[in-house]
């Protein structure tokens, strides 16, 4: 699936967005990827991450990853498709006085091989949060995927290899180096983060 192909489902589904947003990292865009719409769609959702697991699989090898972990919010959907994809169980990470923790019972085998799922990654800081639970819950992360990396390859997660379906460069700013265009816009905050 190529970049034109991914985009065309975030265009048919309302969920590629032009404005001012700020983002869950903090920082401010004129677009916005509204995962959650075009993965409210199944049959989309289904056709996005068979692709992404295929990327996965020719990155790490096939049988290569025992379960998939997904950090919530965003990521929850696009775990547990990437988990159904690859026939592995699939859990998720959620925040617990700030920091991604494992909870509901989910729990990692020691050294188990994790794939971490995301939906979108702009800057990692979420990435390198749920591979840290990961770690110190006794797994080892052999990948971290995601549907579109906006830093176009820009990201680094340390030794862990970042395979998205596209990259999308899109370019980001912090709050006292807007450009006047966005300035000019009031900002619009559709992340999970709940920043204020």
């Amino acid at each position: 699936m190529n970049q034109d192909e991914v985009l065309n489902h975030f265009r048919e589904t309302d969920a590629l967005l032009e404005g001012h947003f700020l983002l869950s990292s903090g920082l401010h865009s004129s677009r916005y990827l509204q995962c959650a719409k075009v993965l409210s769609h199944p049959e989309r959702a289904a056709l996005l991450c068979r692709a992404l697991a295929d990327k996965v699989i020719a990155e790490v090898g096939e049988g290569g990853i025992d379960i998939v972990v997904a950090p919530a919010m965003g990521g929850v959907v696009v775990g547990y498709e990437m988990a159904r994809q690859l026939g592995v169980p699939g859990i998720f990470t959620e925040r617990v006085d700030g920091e991604f923790a494992f909870r509901r019972g989910f729990e990692l085998k020691p050294g188990a091989r994790v794939l971490m799922a995301e939906d979108i990654v702009t800057t990692g800081k979420s990435s390198l949060e749920c591979i840290a639970a990961i770690n110190a819950a006794g797994g080892h992360t052999v990948a971290a995927s995601c549907l579109i990396d906006r830093s176009d390859g820009d990201v680094s997660l340390g030794d862990v290899p970042l395979v998205s379906l596209t990259g999308l460069k899109v370019p980001s700013f912090e709050a006292d180096a807007l450009p006047p265009e966005l300035a000019a816009i009031p900002a619009i905050k559709p992340g999970s983060r709940g920043l204020k």
